[in-house]
């Protein structure tokens, strides 16, 4: 069993189909949605997955599941990333951006990486307003090989992504991320963990479209 941290402040273009696709491609996910002040239709969208027993009769529960709003305040990327762990009920932890859908989820691949060391991160494929573009700067990152602890060129760090990202809740929970950063909490965070003698693995059979966004910071440049 998943549960998925979706970090969200006005996301009503994209956030549908981030949910959908977690529903279509995990068996019964549990979706924990942290809202930074949302004031468009984003938690509009989102309720209309919840699962509800009075639609049973009317609807099949595969098109809803177990989700969960959480406000935070006073945001930054770690500190909602620890808050979603926080009320987390499964031990495997998906965090997927608002931005991003699932296309691709090898569960015989993922758990087997999941047991070996705990923590993954996926495939993107960057789309701009729509169209898959090729994978320059940032993207370049994202082939179609595994890698453990993937160091990237362009940062001069290593590399590690958490549009698209697995781990186990334990992990999390002993190594939580640094909640005073704005911004690359990821690539610290990475860089932490593999000082400790660990490894994070690169799994392109977890895979994921990622859509250009005003709000997104992987379309900001590499930083």
């Amino acid at each position: 069993m998943f549960s998925v941290i979706i970090r969200v402040k006005n996301e009503e273009a994209f956030i549908g189909q981030a949910i959908q696709s977690c529903i279509d491609y995990l068996k019964n996910p549990e979706i924990v949605i942290v809202n930074d002040h949302s004031n468009d239709k984003s938690l509009y969208i989102c309720r209309l997955f919840i699962a509800n027993d009075e639609l049973k009769e009317s609807n099949s529960q595969s098109d809803f599941c177990n989700l969960k709003i959480i406000n935070i305040d006073e945001y930054t990327p770690g500190k909602a990333l620890n808050l979603g762990v926080k009320n987390c009920s499964n031990n495997n932890i998906i965090i997927l951006s608002s931005h991003c859908r699932i296309t691709k989820f090898n569960k015989k691949i993922i758990n087997r990486d999941l047991a070996k060391c705990g923590v993954i991160f996926g495939n993107q494929n960057p789309l701009y307003h729509g169209k898959r573009i090729k994978k320059n700067y940032i993207w370049s990152n994202f082939k179609n090989q595994e890698v453990i602890n993937m160091w990237s060129e362009a940062e001069s760090r290593y590399f590690f992504h958490n549009a698209a990202s697995i781990f186990k809740k334990n992990i999390l929970i002993e190594n939580p991320f640094d909640e005073k950063l704005a911004g690359k909490e990821d690539r610290y965070w990475a860089r932490d963990w593999i000082k400790k003698n660990n490894k994070i693995i690169y799994q392109p059979e977890f895979e994921v479209d990622h859509f250009y966004s005003l709000h997104g910071h992987t379309w900001k440049g590499i930083g």
